[in-house]
């Protein structure tokens, strides 16, 4: 069973009972991955790291690498 159907079942059970009706999936999805972002940040700045964003950094190594400098695989 997929998410959307069982949200519907939910929804159908819900308007049945009288009760609220539930969030649809994936509604939060956003607000979960910024959560884990500033925990992540918060852990770094505890531990003495510079808080900086792990895709930015990434990013910034890719782009800076000397010509005579092989790549990681």
């Amino acid at each position: 069973m997929t998410a959307i159907e069982q949200y519907l079942i939910d929804t159908y059970r819900a308007s049945g009972q009288g009760a609220p009706m539930p969030p649809p999936p994936g509604r939060d999805d956003l607000a979960v991955l910024r959560a884990v972002r500033s925990y992540a940040r918060f852990r770094a700045v505890l531990e003495g790291r510079p808080a900086r964003h792990p895709w930015r950094a990434a990013l910034r190594r890719l782009l800076h690498r000397s010509p005579g400098r092989p790549g990681r695989c």
